[in-house]
């Protein structure tokens, strides 16, 4: 009996994990093989992969980052010119560096900065990074301008705009918290009391000027100056006693003042 057609199609070779990418590239890029693609994404996704986890710590996902370098990764492939040379990795690595940059400039900011700015900014995180992980530390700002060749005035604007990248809501819970319902709005600040003493402060204000000018002034001393009463004695001339007596009197008419002249 006849085979039937079905049974004599030979299935489709795919390229080995260890076949050299130049002839992967050969089979890709002359005979449009989409085997020989396939084997070169695969190949180098290791590369898209590592490129990605260098903006892990961005408030970006990590599996859209992964999606932005791999299509880095397929433009690398498909303008890849194999007859020029260079290792596909050296070209591969600033295609989707670029692809990675223009992503976080388009799409990633928080607030409105400039398209130069971004560009900035981002170069100078970058060259952080590289100057870290060759140095051990990390880099001032005239070392980031000499590596950089540009003025410290432009790093420090890079450094700036940075800030702008990610920005975080009050009302997000703080990680590692005891209570998960504690938000960045409850720390950041609390109802400062204080501001019912401006109102207070000008009415008091207002009612010293109706008090005599020696009244006044035992006053100050004793609230400003914070004199004890004894010594406020030397210096007016009077005894303590009398000082005393002036204060408390002084102290009344004030508070009866302030009450009269406070909105009920």
């Amino acid at each position: 009996m006849n085979a039937s057609p079905a049974a004599t199609t030979q299935p489709r070779v795919l390229p080995r994990s260890d076949e050299d990418p130049r002839e992967l590239f050969a089979r890709w890029q002359q005979h449009g093989d989409r085997a020989a693609r396939e084997a070169l994404v695969q190949r180098f996704m290791p590369l898209a992969r590592s490129l990605a986890r260098r903006y892990d710590r961005s408030s970006e996902p990590y599996e859209d980052l992964m999606q932005v370098a791999s299509l880095g990764l397929l433009k690398a492939l498909d303008r890849f010119d194999a007859e020029r040379g260079p290792s596909f990795a050296s070209f591969a690595i600033p295609t989707i560096l670029g692809e990675m940059r223009r992503y976080f400039r388009d799409s990633g900011w928080s607030l409105h900065v400039p398209r130069g700015d971004k560009e900035r900014a981002l170069k100078v995180r970058d060259a952080q990074e590289t100057f870290t992980n060759e140095k051990g530390h990390a880099p001032t700002v005239s070392q980031l301008a000499q590596y950089l060749e540009l003025e410290p005035e432009s790093v420090i604007d890079g450094l700036l705009a940075i800030q702008a990248y990610e920005s975080l809501s009050l009302d997000a819970p703080r990680p590692g918290g005891e209570d998960d319902a504690i938000t960045y709005g409850d720390t950041v600040g609390d109802e400062d009391h204080r501001y019912e003493l401006i109102e207070l402060d000008s009415t008091v204000v207002a009612v010293l000027d109706r008090l005599p000018a020696r009244e006044r002034e035992i006053l100050r001393m004793r609230f400003v100056e914070e004199l004890t009463q004894t010594q406020i004695a030397q210096r007016v001339g009077v005894s303590q006693m009398q000082v005393s007596r002036l204060l408390r009197r002084s102290l009344d008419q004030l508070r009866a003042m302030t009450q009269d002249s406070t909105p009920g």
